[in-house]
């Protein structure tokens, strides 16, 4: 009987002492953990939450803090609304400059915009938003073409970062924003290769990866072709909000399948979600130079899927 009272006396401090250690654990991290996430806003998630404080202690984040240039790249810096955007010029309302076709001081030289960015321009110009006033802009959009950095592109501008330098209200980018479709040039088609430094700008850019996404500060743009319609068509003909609606396709997705290079990794899953009913992602392999050296078991298929 002594015997059983000895191990269960026993029991009994091994799970208080068990207790004491784990719930005390929790406790320690349950206090330390409001330090670090109550001074963020609520509908931040704790992923978020912790890719923000990885990133900030990322070699890349660590390279590019606001006046020290990023290596082989435009140099960004890490650039936050607090850190890099003046809201003074928006205090008494939010209105956007245009800056004319661009016209070389020394040569006389004009810089035609590309239909594409053309449209762009014209969007802003016709919105409500639009100044013609710099003085009074919150925002500021370049006439210089930078959708195009692709220097084998006809649409590419060159010498940008001299020709920044003669805008009088440039200012190292601040309040600026840059729309960017694509950077680089084959075969890598490098995302931080816009050929020139945005410095403090915005960057409005289509395809662009959490690997150089600022963010709070940079806007992800879709992809858009250059027939792309300056405006839409007729209204649409939605009279419930009901949802799910009905309709035959849930996704439905048609281009290039990457083969090699920036993007590949994406698209070459695809066909993962492809079922031919309610969700249809059909790509082709037939992209770039050497699509045929480097095509996979499943160029074949593919590109018969896309053809059809």
């Amino acid at each position: 009987m002594q015997a059983k009272k000895r191990y269960l006396l026993a029991f009994l401090s091994c799970a208080f002492l068990a207790y004491c250690y784990f719930g005390g654990y929790r406790l320690k991290s349950e206090r330390a953990a409001p330090a670090y996430y109550e001074s963020l806003p609520s509908y931040i998630g704790v992923e978020d939450q912790l890719y923000d404080r990885d990133l900030e202690a990322s070699p890349r984040h660590r390279r590019t803090e606001p006046n020290v240039k990023a290596q082989g790249g435009s140099g960004t810096p890490a650039c936050r609304m607090e850190t890099c955007f003046d809201f003074s010029k928006c205090e008494n309302d939010f209105r956007v400059y245009v800056y004319p076709i661009y016209e070389d001081p020394d040569s006389g030289t004009v810089l035609t915009p590309s239909p594409l960015y053309q449209k762009v321009l014209n969007v802003i110009q016709e919105s409500r938003y639009y100044t013609s006033d710099p003085s009074q802009a919150c925002l500021f959009v370049l006439g210089i073409d930078t959708l195009d950095r692709d220097s084998l592109s006809t649409d590419y501008v060159r010498n940008v970062p001299a020709r920044l330098q003669k805008l009088r209200l440039w200012n190292d980018g601040l309040n600026h924003v840059i729309f960017n479709l694509y950077s680089g040039t084959w075969p890598d088609y490098l995302e931080d290769n816009l050929g020139f430094d945005p410095g403090k700008a915005i960057l409005a850019k289509a395809s662009v990866s959490l690997t150089h996404l600022r963010p709070g500060f940079d806007v992800s743009i879709p992809l858009f072709h250059k027939n792309h319609p300056e405006r839409g068509g007729e209204s649409g003909y939605v009279t419930t909000n009901n949802f799910p609606v009905t309709k035959k396709y849930l996704l439905a997705f048609k281009g290039k399948r990457y083969v090699y290079g920036i993007g590949s990794e994406t698209r070459n899953l695809l066909y993962h979600l492809h079922n031919e009913k309610d969700i249809v992602l059909v790509t082709t392999c037939r992209h770039g130079k050497s699509w045929k050296e480097l095509k996979d078991d499943r160029c074949e298929k593919d590109n018969t899927e896309y053809d059809r």
